[in-house]
Order: structure tokens, then C-alpha cells, then sequence
């Protein structure tokens, strides 16, 4: 897959192969493209401040948005330890004022753009973190991020593409895609294929959009998340603006926790601090 970037010094940064004082300098993530399955070119924002070893997150947007819904997320995911891509899905639009690249490049090649049309584009946009961030170590774990329609999509590929994916998170998934000619059970299905550690959450009102899918991934390593509150829609759950984003953000952390020994040790060492206040 193809990859275009301004400078050979950004492609290094994003890719975590830059200096610890040029990482803590740079704020702004490096927008990049890549090719999807069927070449169309994929835009990307890489929040990648952490050396190679660091576990990768790829963060995918909900309906009629883009990349800009990781804006204020993304950072926050920096500071715990992970690298992070921001990705265009061809099926998208404008948020935050950032619009969707890969929307307005599949509109005007006449491809669809449909919910299902973008799996391929996340399947894309996997194979190309897996290989940017395998090291002499070995490879590193990659964590699947999705918002509403992708994230149903995400725990679709976590079932079927085990290979690709080490953890998954899914902010309120559901059977999306009935309309686009797919069984209504088409996520459920791939379900109960899931082999990695699963998150799953969303408004409250919304859990009956995927409660059969979460009872379908077998074994103990999955997680629900439900807030006290009415809560939102999607990855903007953490968003500051709203009232109740701490107790989604905190639920997060804990699963994340899994893939970061780094996140462990710092949360290992703030407690032990706090607990020599007391």
C-alpha cells in the first residue's frame, strides 16, 4: 500500500521513530494517506508520539463524521501510553471542522460509500498500522476503536480478521447495516467469533442495540459499560462538554489497562502515592 506524507522527518514521527524531545514538541497530529482495499486513498491523522513498541489504537468515526471526532480524544489516549490513527471512512462527512477526505475522494471516483462499503477501508487501515508498528520485538498490539456504525464494524473484523486485531472497543454498535442488504444478524454472527478482550458501551438507552451481539462473544475477556446518566452516542461519550464523560473515560482506562504495561506502572505509581497521603 502506497503512503504519501510531506516530509521523510514526519513519516518518522508518525511512526514513532522521532527523538523523545521532538515527540514532546510536536502537538498536531501528521496527516497522511494510505490505500484501501480497492485503492482508494484513505486520509489519516497519526497521533504517534510513542516509540515503536507502544501498543496502536485505530480510531474509526460514526455516521456522517470523520476523523475530527478524535480530535480531543486522541491526545488523551497519547498521554496513556498509545499510539494513535484517526481515520477518513469513505461512508462519513465534516465534524469538528474537519472534513472527510475519503468520503469526498469516493464520491467523486463514483465508489460507494455506504456503512458496509467502509469495512474495507478499516481492514486497510489495520494492515497498515500492523506493519508500521511490528519490531525486532515482534509485533505489537493493535487495538480496533469504532463509533456507532464502525463499531459495529469493528467487532465484525474482530471476529473475522483475528490476525488483526488484539483488543476492541465499540461505542454503540448495533445491527446498522439491514438496509445495505446484510442479515440482520450480521454482526452477531461475527460475534461469536471474537477471540480478543471486547469493550463494549453507549447511551443507556441504546443497550438493546447491542446487548445479543455482547452475549454472542464467548469467554470472560468481554466488558460492558452502561453510564448512570441518559449518556451519548458514540465515541463523543468522552468528550469534555458533557457532564458524565469521566465516568466513560474511567471505565475505558480500566480496559485499556490490559494492553499498556507503561499505563499499569503509572497507574500502579499513582496509587501507591495517593495511598501515602492517607
Amino acid at each position: 500500500m502506497k503512503f504519501r506524507i510531506p516530509t521523510i522527518v514526519a513519516l518518522l514521527f508518525c511512526f514513532g521513530y522521532s527523538t523523545a524531545a521532538l515527540a514532546q514538541e510536536v502537538k498536531e497530529p501528521e496527516t497522511i494517506t494510505i490505500d484501501s482495499e480497492d485503492k482508494l486513498q484513505i486520509t489519516v491523522d497519526a497521533y504517534a508520539p510513542h516509540t515503536g513498541d507502544a501498543p496502536a489504537i485505530l480510531l474509526c468515526h460514526q455516521a456522517g463524521w470523520s476523523r475530527g471526532e478524535y480530535r480531543e480524544i486522541a491526545p488523551k489516549l497519547n498521554e496513556l501510553g498509545f499510539n494513535c490513527f484517526a481515520i477518513d471512512q469513505r461512508s462519513g462527512g465534516e465534524v469538528n471542522g474537519i472534513v472527510n477526505e475519503t468520503n469526498k475522494r469516493a464520491k467523486a471516483e463514483g465508489k460507494g460509500d455506504t456503512f458496509a462499503d467502509a469495512e474495507q477501508d478499516m481492514i486497510a487501515a489495520l494492515k497498515f498500522v500492523r506493519e508500521k508498528t511490528t519490531t525486532s520485538n515482534g509485533e505489537q498490539k493493535i487495538i480496533l476503536w469504532g463509533s456507532s456504525y464502525s463499531s459495529a464494524l469493528s467487532l465484525r473484523i474482530a471476529g473475522e480478521h483475528p490476525d488483526l486485531v488484539d483488543g476492541v472497543l465499540a461505542f454503540a454498535p448495533g445491527e446498522y447495516f439491514k438496509r445495505f442488504g446484510k442479515p440482520g444478524d450480521w454482526i452477531g454472527t461475527s460475534a461469536k467469533k471474537i477471540e480478543c478482550p471486547a469493550f463494549i458501551t453507549s447511551a443507556k438507552k441504546e443497550q438493546g442495540n447491542w446487548q445479543s451481539i455482547y452475549d454472542a462473544i464467548p469467554g470472560d475477556s468481554k466488558t460492558m459499560f452502561l453510564p448512570e446518566t441518559a449518556g451519548n452516542h458514540g465515541s463523543r461519550a468522552l468528550w469534555e462538554k458533557f457532564d458524565d464523560h469521566e465516568a466513560y473515560w474511567t471505565a475505558t482506562k480500566d480496559f485499556l489497562a490490559q494492553f499498556n504495561e507503561a499505563a499499569d506502572h503509572d497507574q500502579d505509581h499513582e496509587d501507591h502515592k495517593h495511598d501515602d497521603k492517607q
